[in-house]
């Protein structure tokens, strides 16, 4: 941890600052940004440097005795706290930065084992995230849905809006567990059955090079629910990216070019994920065990319905309260799993 790179670094990105012409470039926001990150570091560098020069001072002055040490005596918990406080906002500071922390983020929630009662959660976690959203002001945006019979969702894709919501809501990426007795199930016994919940950083498309020689669309009529036909023209989409196997398709626009765009970006995320999740093998164990698998296999959190008792496998955190959560009252869960990220991410740097 030596402050002069970072300092050195805020000097060199100050005097390209210093040029007029850097506002009309592409560069100049990331210059901006970085600048700023630095400046704080800097000046979190001067604050614990300060306040290890008050402890020295301090314990020099309590070695003397007298009346300025007895003064000093009192102040030296107040110091090696405020020493402490500026030490762990440095550490958190340089801790690297997930480069998609600030993005968009698609989330896609599939029912998994469980039949009916999978959709039927898959849809409750839809609305657990949606009125998440409300309060701490993200927008949803539907990008598809395939609705079970049931009144669930055998599948349901949305875009979240807003200021860090892949940070927010990517440690959600797994396979949530629910455990309770189904409204058709005559005996009372207790179900499990599991909802896939994938969240990919939304891409842009510098993000992620796409080229055309690389997909395969194909065009077919939309169908409704049940097999009915909505629509009378080739508008559904389906994208294949051939070097990896991703499909996506879509159909809820009655436009073929608007389901193609929506298919395209879902389908850069998905390959920025691909491209993320390869680079997460090179992780600690540790990393890996909250950020979880590619192919999200792992039962991440689980639902206990008779026991009023949610489970985060990960952390080891469990509340009660399953209908709060799922009107949106998560904010526990969240920042449980913020915080452990953070001590990982602070042991390790």
């Amino acid at each position: 941890m030596n402050p002069e790179v970072y300092k050195k670094e805020l000097a060199e990105i100050k005097v390209q600052l210093e040029d007029p012409s850097i506002y009309s470039k592409p560069e100049y926001p990331a210059l901006a940004k970085r600048a700023n990150e630095l400046e704080g570091i800097v000046a979190l560098f001067n604050d614990s440097d300060k306040f290890t020069n008050q402890e020295a001072e301090a314990l020099q002055m309590i070695s003397e005795g007298g009346e300025l040490g007895e003064l000093a005596a009192m102040e030296l918990d107040d110091i090696k706290a405020a020493k402490l406080a500026a030490e762990q906002a440095l550490q958190e500071a340089l801790i690297p930065k997930d480069p998609n922390a600030e993005k968009d983020c698609i989330i896609e929630i599939r029912a998994g084992a469980g039949g009916d009662e999978a959709s039927l959660f898959a849809a409750e976690l839809y609305r657990m995230y949606a009125r998440y959203s409300e309060v701490h002001r993200f927008r949803v945006e539907l990008i598809s849905e395939s609705p079970s019979e049931v009144g669930g969702y055998k599948e349901i894709i949305f875009g979240m809006k807003g200021e860090n919501a892949y940070k927010t809501f990517h440690l959600e990426a797994g396979v949530h567990r629910v455990q309770r007795v189904p409204a058709t199930e005559s005996q009372g016994r207790v179900h499990t059955s599991t909802v896939t919940v994938a969240v990919l950083p939304e891409a842009e498309e510098t993000d992620v090079e796409v080229k055309d020689s690389d997909l395969r669309v194909d065009y077919y009529r939309a169908g409704g629910h049940g097999g009915q036909s909505v629509n009378t023209t080739d508008s559904a989409v389906r994208i294949t990216h051939v070097p990896t196997g991703i499909v996506v398709t879509n159909q809820d626009e009655k436009s073929q070019i608007k389901n193609k765009l929506k298919a395209m970006s879902v389908l850069r995320s998905r390959l920025l994920q691909f491209r993320i999740d390869a680079e997460n093998e090179m992780l600690s164990a540790k990393r890996k065990a909250l950020v979880g698998s590619g192919d999200r296999s792992e039962k991440i959190r689980t639902y206990n319905f008779p026991q009023d008792r949610i489970t985060d496998h990960r952390i080891g955190y469990s509340r009660s309260n399953i209908p709060g959560a799922l009107s949106g009252q998560i904010d526990d869960l969240i920042e449980e799993l913020k915080k452990a990220e953070v001590d990982i991410l602070r042991s390790e740097s």
